[in-house]
């Protein structure tokens, strides 16, 4: 009789039906399902919603275009008529490799990169030592560091091709009160490839120097401090701690500064005037970027620009393999 009466009691009509009303929404129901669904597919969506943004544009400024390019330099294709294409094959590349012109560019290129780079990352070295120290004002000496990498390339290139006047110019008038004839700086090979390496030096000194700065700020006081118990001076513990420790960051300048001397366009082409994109009256400062803008936009020849192009792609990634390479042997030598 208790049973019948416990059974009762749970199951009571009044209070069975009750329940499923204020539970809301039954577990099992299609709405129920389809919300299971949705929350599923947003956990597995989420992601790739978020990074579509990056490859939509990377694939139509960067992928398609780098395609694009590359089909372009097997082909004979005019800037007069882009409708109208021919196969070419590897022939704008042999053709390249014949020219004497793009010969030219690449040891402009080469000899640019080196007047520019080397000192460039030198200077860059001693200023971050020199802010390393504690200064009076050290962040309005960091901040006027990064003044010329903010200046426009055109500003620039501008008050360095007054600077570098045959007549009238400030270099040459210093050139004149220590008894130096004035220089042609833009007609002469070395002078015209010298001025333009003095602006990539100019803008980018202080952006490495910084970098230097923060590499420097992280090697651990403590070598200084036995360094200095040692007996050793500022110059040996700057030669014997500071350099090693910072060689991957040095090398790290050094390809990216190479990588922008491979590119080398808006300061050559300012500085040369109407000639610019020649390099020259004699091509004595032609870059590869220059050549690149000369063959496709001047002369029209957008195949062989893309055979340009993608040369210039083969050279960055030959500096990334030597790169890689040195960067694994300074591993193995640590």
């Amino acid at each position: 009789m208790s049973e019948t009466t416990e059974y009762a009691e749970t199951a009571s009509p009044g209070e069975g039906d009750a329940a499923p009303a204020a539970s809301g929404t039954r577990k099992g129901s299609p709405t129920s399902s389809w919300r299971s669904r949705l929350y599923r597919w947003d956990i597995k969506a989420s992601p790739y919603v978020f990074v579509a943004p990056f490859f939509l544009f990377f694939g139509a400024f960067g992928l398609f275009p780098l395609l694009y390019t590359g089909w372009a330099s097997l082909h004979r294709l005019e800037l007069t008529n882009l409708d109208d294409s021919t196969w070419l094959g590897l022939e704008n590349y042999t053709n390249l490799l014949q020219s004497d012109y793009f010969w030219n560019a690449l040891g402009n290129t080469f000899t640019i990169g080196i007047i520019s780079t080397v000192p460039q990352l030198a200077i860059a070295l001693g200023i971050a030592h020199l802010l390393n120290y504690k200064l009076r004002g050290s962040t309005l000496w960091r901040v006027a560091m990064l003044a010329p990498y903010a200046t426009s390339v055109a500003s620039a290139s501008l008050v360095f091709t007054l600077l570098f006047a045959w007549d009238g110019g400030m270099v040459n008038w210093l050139a004149g009160s220590i008894g130096i004839d004035p220089i042609n700086w833009r007609e002469s090979s070395w002078g015209s490839q010298f001025a333009v390496s003095s602006i990539v030096i100019w803008r980018w000194t202080g952006y490495n120097a910084l970098i230097y700065l923060a590499a420097m700020q992280a090697v651990p006081h403590d070598l200084y401090e036995s360094a200095s118990l040692d007996g050793a001076s500022r110059w040996q513990q700057f030669r014997h701690v500071t350099i090693p420790m910072l060689r991957p960051t040095i090398l790290f300048t050094v390809v990216v500064s190479t990588i922008g001397a491979t590119q080398l366009f808006g300061e050559p082409l300012l500085f040369g005037g109407t000639a610019g994109s020649k390099g020259g009256a004699d091509h004595q400062f032609q870059t590869l970027g220059l050549y690149l803008y000369d063959q496709g936009w001047i002369n029209g020849h957008l195949g062989r620009a893309s055979a340009v192009a993608w040369l210039m792609l083969v050279i960055l990634l030959l500096i990334a393999a030597v790169n890689l390479l040195i960067a694994r042997r300074l591993r193995k030598a640590q």
